[in-house]
């Protein structure tokens, strides 16, 4: 019996297929390991297959989509209403063919092997940015502990430790002096790694019409216009401009029933790192609104009436949408003038 959709449950080792034929019933059920699975994909007839959006999950969907299979892949907790009582890989399978088969199920867009590495370096960076953080308030709380506190900033801490370490009279013990002197080593080649990072995102912007469009928009820079780029491409996934700053967590939760609307904080759900560029770029557009308010009539009442962090979260909002705008239709920021 021909297989017309396909449910896979992935994993590190093991795979499990769950397939229907074009009449819904079960035709296969399957466990294989990771050396057998793409093998045997590739010698099925093309059919839909669907996947929750995981770990290697782009990766595999490449591969079938060569095969010349149809590939979806469904964010996990669509797929959590189909499974039938207890949960087991099989029972994830199957749950997963019977979501990629709904009329308004909401998939996931399968990134390019480029896209893929611009997020990589993003990450290497986020973690790179959180070493260095620590390294610093480990060297500080260090110094701390013999008396030498040190002014907040990198650039006091860089200024200072080597003034620390060529005083001989501060009393501080040789093996203090060593690790001190080894961690500012750290922290330096920290921010070399840091800045090649982000040498690598302007050189690959710059290739992205789409990016240095995005970053005239303000508060994007070059950190979220690489980003948004390489993690939602064109953005077509996204049917209207609330969706796409919903998907981000930037839209109030809602539980309204019986015709009476109740709004609640914002969802935070979605991509932590994306919302957090965004709202660490609206809070410098709303620092600096008050020099700009003939531009900015919406942000600048805003301000006037709400609290500081709540019109940082909504001008966060409505830059999610302008930059979803601009992907989908191909537009440039038109800003209002300032006089």
């Amino acid at each position: 019996m021909k297989v017309s959709t396909l449910g896979i449950d992935l994993a590190k080792s093991v795979f499990v297929l769950h397939g229907v034929d074009h009449t819904g019933k079960n035709v296969l059920r399957k466990k294989l390991s990771r050396s057998q699975f793409i093998p045997f994909l590739a010698q099925l007839p093309p059919c839909l297959i669907g996947m929750e959006a995981c770990s290697a999950s782009h990766h595999f969907a490449r591969l079938l989509e060569k095969a010349g299979h149809d590939v979806k892949l469904i964010p996990p907790q669509y797929v959590k209403p189909y499974v039938k009582t207890n949960k087991t890989d099989a029972a994830d399978a199957e749950a997963i063919c019977e979501a990629v088969t709904r009329p308004n199920m909401r998939f996931v867009q399968i990134k390019t092997v480029e896209q893929q590495g611009v997020l990589a370096l993003h990450t290497e960076r986020s973690f790179l940015m959180r070493q260095r953080t620590a390294c610093s308030n480990s060297l500080r709380a260090m110094l701390a502990e013999f008396g030498c506190v040190m002014p907040t900033g990198f650039k006091a801490l860089y200024q200072g430790v080597p003034e620390i370490l060529e005083d001989g009279d501060n009393g501080l013990p040789h093996f203090v002096r060593q690790c001190v002197w080894r961690q500012l080593e750290l922290l330096q080649e920290l921010d070399a790694r840091i800045l090649q990072t982000e040498r690598e995102l302007n050189g690959w912007s710059k290739t992205q019409p789409a990016c240095e469009q995005l970053q005239k928009v303000p508060g994007v820079g070059l950190m979220t216009a690489t980003y948004i780029v390489a993690s939602i491409g064109n953005g077509t996934q996204f049917h209207t401009s609330k969706q796409f700053a919903s998907w981000v967590g930037l839209t109030p939760r809602e539980h309204s029933s019986g015709g009476k609307q109740r709004l609640g904080h914002i969802s935070k759900r979605g991509d932590g790192y994306f919302r957090s560029l965004l709202v660490h770029g609206a809070r410098a557009v709303v620092n600096v609104v008050g020099r700009h308010e003939r531009s900015m009539p919406w942000l600048s009442a805003l301000v006037k009436r709400k609290h500081h962090n709540v019109a940082v979260v909504a001008q966060a909002a409505k830059t999610a949408r302008i930059m979803w705008s601009m992907l989908v239709h191909g537009t440039e920021y038109r800003a209002l003038p300032e006089t």
